[in-house]
């Protein structure tokens, strides 16, 4: 090995921090067309009139587009419940309804100020709960109820479980909206070669994207191209189509090259969110801390339109008891459809939420136990050969036990004696741990693979080789990741390896850049296809070789009992967090974290460390900085000045990336997906700091100064409570 584990400079850096890299607001060439969207900003209303006269008679403007312009007005990834423009009504504040084009984008802009359109609302419903109650108002009324999903999950008996424990614990937990607040704002340029429609975007699966634009526009998909230019994150969030609809309609109708750029505040309205969840859970445990019942109800905010909710959902359930082996759980997950924001993808994909309130319970059931909340988490994690709530004996690679173990000896050696606290100062110190688990790959009996062509260049010995595979590097690098496992294969000097991966014309599927797959599944297939195309060398039998990689197939999960074998791998990852509380403000500062990642191997150790420090940024702001206010429907943080990102003077000063290498069995090179685990059981390590520092518990995300504070009240109310009960 000389190119595997070790730590190769991106070859994109310099383009980024020089500002050279093209990104696609950045191919706007002369003489493009601009478009501009107009959204709804109504909750819920039928579509009465949409008047263009004025607009069209503006100088500049080429076209108003509405609903009848668009061929096959339908998409989403599973389920193709969203209209490109709305038609007859509107489900959201974001909805499109018409589309202005015209010479240049100040116009475009005047133009579209110019449209009249004319709504009757209608009754909306914007809580969850609400919307599953009988004579709710239905936001898709051909559907006839709201609910997207409900999957239950049954195993074991839980109310002998229940019987049998010493102690039970009950508690209630809600997360909200989190915005991905991606660098680069969306944005798309479309044109034709020839008789081809090309579409230049940011997105995160080259040829599901295609799939769904050649539906719309009514071609081919071999009439049309997507290219990704540089992509500045997406984290989930460019899953779901956006700009890149609008640009393809209006070069096909006008048939001239348009361009299409959302400034923040139409990014922020204009796609999907993390779905906020409302979880309550009860879980027993015996005296010995052993968890032997976990009951839960779960019910998620899908939004206006169903995008991902369902998978979302049902990753949510399968997690609901965290990364624990507990013989009696009961389950029941619910999303619905409401009239606010779509939920859909975000880094972690359902997983944050079930761990946030089945970490914070494991934690409460040590202390009234009086446990140490490591002790608890060794004598309940999850081993090889165990069984989880599915039914199904866990993928190989379990390394649940020894990541924590490595967590708490870090904790050991970094984290000094806490001094005796000044008891006039309003600072308070604590620490906290959590565990956690994700899956790598697509789930619940989804056929995954990922393909792969590598050509081989050279007359009596490869001298280069060339990889072709469509896959979307959303700044992660895993282009790079993929030419150092080639390079290694072929035992070729990296400058010697070149890829070919964003234009769906010219590279294979390889997959969407989701579910922390394309290190494990793109890098099998390009380890298979260079190890093939090197036997037709060596054979003399051909110079290249196209391999699709298949994992171990999954199944789909029953919809009554939830049994099934639902993912291929797992990752695995623990953390240990010191936070300080000012108690009279509640505002909270992490001080350090350790995050503790086997990633079976790390192919870039740099990249590695890199994607743990970057994930945890994201982290504190889920936990707790970034609040997403959305009322009646109405989005109220559509500014950054607003929805608060944490920035450099919010992050510890202290991080530990620490990386455990336990060769997966199924990866190349031993390697398995990380890229999402640091999110997972952060916020719940935090809520334990924070407790450890007050003896307060905080049950909703995000923790702002307001809910720590009142979280605090409570706690003294309760102790002032109990000593007076506690007088004679």
């Amino acid at each position: 090995m000389t190119l595997i584990g070790t730590s190769v400079a991106r070859p994109d850096a310099r383009d980024k921090v020089t500002g050279a890299a093209r990104y696609p607001a950045d191919l706007v060439r002369p003489g493009m067309a601009h478009a501009k969207a107009i959204f709804a900003h109504r909750t819920h209303a039928r579509i009465v009139r949409i008047d263009s006269t004025r607009a069209r008679a503006l100088p500049g403007v080429l076209a108003v587009l509405t609903a009848a312009d668009v061929p096959y007005n339908r998409y989403g990834l599973i389920s193709s419940d969203q209209e490109v423009l709305c038609s007859e009504r509107v489900r959201y504040v974001g909805d499109r309804v018409a589309l202005v084009v015209a010479t240049n984008a100040d116009v475009a802009a005047a133009g579209a100020a110019l449209v009249e359109i004319e709504y009757e609302d209608l009754p909306a419903v914007t809580d969850p709960l609400a919307a599953l109650l009988p004579g709710a108002p239905l936001v898709h009324p051909d559907l006839a109820t709201n609910l997207l999903l409900h999957q239950p999950i049954r195993k074991g008996d839980v109310e002998r479980g229940f019987a049998e424990a010493d102690v039970i614990l009950e508690g209630t937990f809600t997360t909200s909206w989190q915005e991905h607040a991606y660098l680069q704002p969306d944005a798309a340029v479309a044109y034709y070669e020839g008789d081809t429609l090309v579409v230049e975007t940011a997105g995160q699966w080259l040829h599901e994207d295609r799939r769904q634009l050649a539906a719309i526009v009514g071609v081919s998909e071999d009439a049309l191209i997507v290219r990704y230019a540089k992509i500045g994150g997406a984290f989930g969030g460019r899953e779901d189509l956006s700009v890149q609809t609008l640009a393809a309609l209006a070069t096909w109708k006008l048939k001239r090259p348009t361009v299409l750029v959302w400034n923040r505040e139409e990014a922020i309205v204009g796609h999907h969110k993390r779905h906020p969840f409302h979880i309550t859970t009860r879980w027993g445990a015996k005296r010995d801390g052993t968890i032997i019942a976990v009951e839960t109800r779960s019910v998620a905010d899908g939004g206006a339109y169903a995008s991902t909710s369902i998978e979302v959902l049902k990753c949510a359930a399968i997690f609901a008891h965290g990364p624990y082996r507990v013989p009696n759980v009961a389950t029941d997950a619910y999303v619905t459809y409401t009239n606010n924001v779509p939920s859909g993808a975000f880094r972690g994909f359902g997983t944050p939420q079930a761990h946030w309130a089945a970490e914070s319970m494991i934690t409460r059931i040590a202390n009234a136990l009086e446990i140490d909340p490591i002790d608890i988490r060794r004598k309940n994690l999850y081993r090889e050969g165990d069984t989880e709530a599915t039914r199904s004996v866990l993928p190989p690679g379990v390394s649940a036990l020894p990541v924590l173990e490595r967590c708490a000896a870090e904790a050991r050696a970094r984290f000094e004696p806490r001094p005796p606290a000044d008891s006039s100062s309003t600072k308070r110190r604590g620490l906290g741990i959590a565990s956690g688990i994700k899956n790598v790959g697509y789930s619940f009996g989804y056929p995954d693979q990922s393909t792969a062509t590598v050509e081989l260049i050279g007359s009596a010995r490869i001298e280069r080789a060339v990889v072709r595979i469509g896959v979307a590097d959303v700044g992660q690098g895993v282009s790079l990741i993929l030419r150092q496992i080639v390079a290694e294969k072929l035992e070729l000097p990296l400058r010697s390896v070149a890829i070919v991966h964003e234009d769906s014309a010219q590279a294979p599927n390889g997959g969407s850049a989701s579910a922390s797959r394309l290190t494990f599944m793109a890098g099998r297939a390009v380890h298979a296809a260079a190890a093939a195309a090197q036997a037709n060398f060596n054979a003399r039998t051909g110079t290249s070789a196209t391999v699709q990689f298949r994992p171990k197939p999954t199944t789909a999960i029953d919809r009554i009992t939830g049994e099934g074998d639902p993912n291929y791998c797992y990752g695995y990852v623990a953390q240990a967090v010191e936070v300080e509380v000012d108690i009279t403000t509640g505002l909270t500062q992490v001080l350090r974290i350790i995050s503790v990642h086997d990633v079976g191997r790390a192919i870039n150790r740099q990249q590695v460390e890199g994607q743990i420090e970057g994930c945890l940024a994201q982290a504190v702001g889920y936990a707790l900085t970034e609040n997403f206010v959305s009322r009646e429907g109405a989005i109220l943080t559509p500014h950054f000045s607003t929805y608060l990102l944490p920035t450099t003077l919010d992050m510890p000063t202290e991080i530990y990336p620490i990386i455990m290498e336990l060769a997966d069995p199924q990866g190349p090179y031993g390697a398995r997906g990380m890229s999402e685990m640091p999110l997972v059981p952060f916020a719940p390590a935090v809520a334990a700091a924070i407790y450890d520092a007050t003896g307060a518990w905080v049950n909703d995300l995000p923790m702002t100064p307001e809910r720590i504070l009142d979280a605090i009240d409570a706690a003294r109310e309760r102790l002032t409570t109990a000593a007076a009960a506690a007088v004679p």
